[in-house]
């Protein structure tokens, strides 16, 4: 029998900033929610007024996980020590992987309007963790979907959804799963989600369900998941929501500013290794 997930708990956000000073509000990586294992921070970024994004994120290193960032509305570029660039456009997706090390920024490519995002951190195991540096980056054209019977529409980055559809990201590290979902008024949507997977729901615009009976979500909320092997999703007008799963890891997690390694020592090595410009 299928055993549908319900909502563990319904987090708000934390106002704050990083970078330069750009204006965000942190989902998870706060006192409420340090981590979700394999997800170690998701932080949503959203104004239209330059003076909260301009000063963007200057020249930072990372060592130890990925990064993913996903741009809604306005232009971001990307800038490494490798000789990486690129401008991450609406609707696009960078999956970088910084293994044993990267030196980028990430600067607003506008000077007025609305950027709106997410950044997400995701843990890799020990195994993984000095890999070396590489990047999935799909443009908005290039990310697969569909839309089902009810006209909801399922935009699949990561993973795999019942129909098939398979996202261009390969995430062999955590199995995970990114689906922008667009769901219509009267919506009623089962996703299958294997149980050994976690997950949660952020929810973008609207309000869902988990089930006829249960608790709803908000606007600016995310929704940790129960167990379980599938989510029905109901929404009785217009909403949209990011749903991330993921394989948890299960490792010590040892994190020190833009590193997180499984030790204390492998931390120090990596402000080490950063001082001497072995990134």
């Amino acid at each position: 029998m299928t055993q549908f997930r319900d909502i563990a708990r319904l987090v708000d956000g934390m106002p704050t900033s990083d970078g330069a000073g750009v204006k965000l509000t942190r989902m998870i990586g706060t006192q409420t929610l340090s981590h979700l294992d394999p997800f170690l921070m998701l932080d949503c970024f959203e104004s239209d007024q330059p003076d909260d994004y301009l000063a963007g994120f200057p020249s930072h290193p990372h060592r130890g996980f990925e990064t993913v960032t996903y741009i809604l509305n306005g232009r971001m570029r990307h800038k490494d020590n490798h000789g990486h660039e690129g401008v991450i456009e609406e609707g696009g997706i960078q999956w970088m992987t910084a293994g044993h090390g990267v030196i980028h920024s990430e600067m607003p490519e506008q000077k007025e309007g609305l950027l709106k995002g997410f950044q997400l951190w995701v843990n890799l195991p020990a195994k993984d963790k000095m890999c070396p540096p590489h990047y999935q980056e799909h443009s908005k054209e290039t990310i697969p979907h569909e839309i089902d019977e009810q006209g909801n529409l399922i935009r699949v980055i990561a993973g795999k959804t019942a129909q098939g559809t398979v996202g261009p990201v390969q995430t062999e590290a955590t199995a995970a799963g990114y689906f922008d979902i667009s769901l219509v008024a009267g919506a009623h949507l089962i996703m299958p989600m294997p149980s050994e997977r976690i997950g949660f729901i952020y929810t973008i615009e609207g309000r869902v369900k988990l089930s006829k009976n249960g608790q709803s979500t908000a606007p600016y909320q995310l929704a940790e998941l129960s167990d379980g092997d599938a989510i029905e999703i109901i929404s009785e007008q217009p909403a949209r929501i990011l749903l991330v799963t993921g394989r948890a890891i299960k490792e010590p997690i040892a994190w020190g500013g833009p590193f997180v390694m499984n030790t204390r020592d492998e931390v120090l090595q990596a402000f080490d290794d950063f001082r001497a410009n072995r990134f």
